[in-house]
């Protein structure tokens, strides 16, 4: 969750670009920040509660200098947000200083032994235990390199892990079950939790495994595995454009990356389909691929977790077995072992710990991951990867991944389809050439929609419902997450059917209830609950095609979405949620890109 940046170069440059990076990974933890910079004498600290400016205000009349360092912007998990539980943390003495993402499981018993051996704590946090184990090994008489390596190999948990020793020229760092990533500039080198950190200043990264132990120095960095042993991490570049971590002009990175959705989408489908010849060409999946599957099981949590109840939808109607499972839920108690059974892993991160721990408890034949990031630990973790080329996402509040995961599962489950049944789906040609339109059709719902109206019309409201049946439950889900995520007011999803079987009791003339029509078979139903609310006095906004049924008088307001295939409409109705939630939360004076107590990255 929390956010480690580090800068190993020449000059005195490091506190200026620490900050930059911290400022890139503030999605990842923003309750407190901190520096550490190494000047060939000493180390200097400073860290503060609060947000990056917070960090900058304090830097601007008593800033260190030097040309190496290291940041840290925290997520809490072991103590509150204060200036002493905020990273980084040194040793006795100061000359050791560490930032730290992840859970130290055993820093109880590391605490006790090291307090008993004189060393003094100043904070409520597992990290802290980290810089006395470095300076215990000092003592003892281990190079730094070697003392790093001992603090490391006595602590159990995730961890990322980086720390400056005072007088040396270098940054150790190390990582277990939480991301870190090398970045390769020309004068200087970078590590940080995710690319974001330093992609203004290189493109060219080298992304480390687990059990990795890594010394960077101004010339370039040396990586050794759990045993000790020199390995190579392959440097690439990526192709994400350092202009693209920005705001671009826009308020929120949130509004952001919702108007680009369609540029998102057109590289997810891209290459990927051919509606005329009724072709699909997946990288790496040819035909034939998923023969022998017989059941499909999707893992996910948070708003990937929606994804995958859509994707579960996408595959029943093309007749393939399917079920989503919460990570957490499935890593606690996999199914059964039985042959046939495909698992994937779905997560914009790729570093989601309980998606990786279901993948882990599987007791599958295969598994595969649907994600954004090239490198990140799923993709190692699974026996393949399906990209779904959103480009970076910044706000926590996920946008354009989940519309960029449904369409990249739309297509996979069309591919399974034709291998698991030997045909493809009879209206296939038409929902290929619907997909080809859907960025289109994206563009025209953010141009033209109503969201920010109906969002000021039910300000006051006491609580918020939404409603869907198939790919439209998950989206009502996804909507009721996104709008509680950043307007701190209550909302729930449900399926519509669920209403009468209870929830209809809370329903009153303050409550909306935001009602999603398919365009399918089974908008009549929802029609029929929708009628329900209103007999009751709820206010009803449908979010619905044209090839919805007449609504009548049976709604107060409508937002529309471009008529299309029903398997899609989906999509641009939660294109429309979203941009209700930003208005609604903008109205209320929330903080829209960094909403409290959450974090983009839950890697812990």
């Amino acid at each position: 969750m929390c956010g480690i940046v580090a800068r190993i170069g020449e000059g005195d440059d490091a506190v200026d670009e620490l900050l930059a990076g911290l400022t890139n990974l503030e999605y990842r933890g923003y309750d407190s920040a901190g520096i550490a910079v190494q000047n060939g004498c000493g180390v200097g600290v400073r860290k503060r509660a609060g947000g990056i400016d917070d960090l900058r205000n304090a830097l601007a009349t008593d800033g260190p200098s030097g040309s190496v360092g290291i940041g840290h912007t925290r997520w809490s998990t072991h103590g509150p947000p204060t200036d002493a539980n905020a990273h980084p943390h040194t040793d006795c003495d100061g000359d050791v200083a560490v930032v730290h993402n992840g859970i130290i499981e055993n820093y109880d018993e590391l605490r006790r032994t090291l307090s008993k051996a004189g060393h003094a704590f100043e904070s409520d946090t597992d990290t802290e235990v980290i810089p006395h184990l470095i300076e215990s090994a000092l003592a003892d008489g281990a190079s730094p390199a070697a003392a790093f390596r001992a603090a490391v190999d006595r602590i159990e948990g995730s961890y990322a892990v980086a720390a400056v020793i005072g007088g040396r020229e270098a940054v150790y760092a190390a990582r277990n079950d939480s991301p870190l990533v090398v970045g390769e500039g020309e004068s200087a080198q970078y590590l940080g939790s995710d690319v974001p950190a330093f992609l203004e200043f290189t493109e060219r990264v080298a992304y480390l495994e687990d059990g990795d132990v890594v010394r960077v120095t101004p010339g370039g960095f040396t990586v050794t595995d759990a045993d000790g042993e020199r390995v190579q991490r392959t440097t690439e570049t990526v192709d994400w454009d350092p202009q693209d971590t920005g705001k671009g002009g826009y308020d929120h990175y949130m509004l952001k990356e919702i108007n680009e959705q369609p540029t998102a989408l057109g590289r997810s489908v891209s290459g990927r389909t051919d509606p005329d010849a009724g072709a699909i060409d997946l990288d790496g999946f040819p035909p034939g691929t998923f023969e022998g599957i017989e059941r499909v099981h999707l893992v996910a949590m948070g708003t990937s977790y929606h994804a995958a109840m859509y994707a579960e939808s996408l595959l029943a109607r093309r007749d393939v077995p399917a079920r989503a499972f919460m990570a957490s839920e499935y890593a606690m108690s996999p199914p059964p072992e039985e042959d046939g059974t495909l698992v994937i892993a779905i997560s914009q991160s790729g570093e989601t710990a309980d998606t990786i721990g279901a993948v882990r408890a599987a007791r599958a034949e295969r598994t595969m991951v649907v994600t954004n990031v090239v490198g990140s630990s799923l993709t190692r973790e699974c026996d393949d990867t399906l990209l779904v080329r959103a480009g970076p996402e910044i706000g926590v509040a996920a946008t354009k991944s989940f519309s960029s995961q449904v369409a990249t599962l739309s297509l996979l489950a069309e591919r399974i389809r034709r291998d698991v049944v030997g045909s493809p789906s009879p209206d296939s040609r038409a929902f290929l050439s619907a997909l080809s339109d859907l960025p289109d059709h994206v563009r025209r719902v953010v141009e033209g929609t109503a969201a920010e109206e109906v969002a000021d019309a039910f300000t006051d409201s006491e609580a918020y419902f939404f409603i869907g049946r198939g790919p439209g439950h998950a989206v009502a889900l996804e909507g009721a997450l996104k709008f509680k995520e950043i307007t701190y007011e209550h909302a729930e999803g449900f399926t519509a059917a669920e209403l009468k079987h209870g929830p209809l009791a809370l329903v009153t003339e303050d409550t909306p209830v935001f009602a999603v029509f398919n365009g399918s078979e089974g908008d009549t139903e929802t029609l029929g609950n929708v009628k329900e609310i209103r007999a009751r006095g709820g206010p009803v906004i449908a979010v619905a095609s044209g090839d919805a049924p007449d609504l009548g008088d049976a709604v107060d307001r409508v937002l529309p979405v471009p008529a299309t295939h029903p398997d899609l409409v989906g999509v641009l109705a939660n294109v429309q949620l979203q941009l209700v939630a930003y208005h609604a939360a903008k109205r209320r004076g929330r903080s829209i890109d960094k909403p409290r107590n959450l974090a983009k990255s839950v890697t812990v």
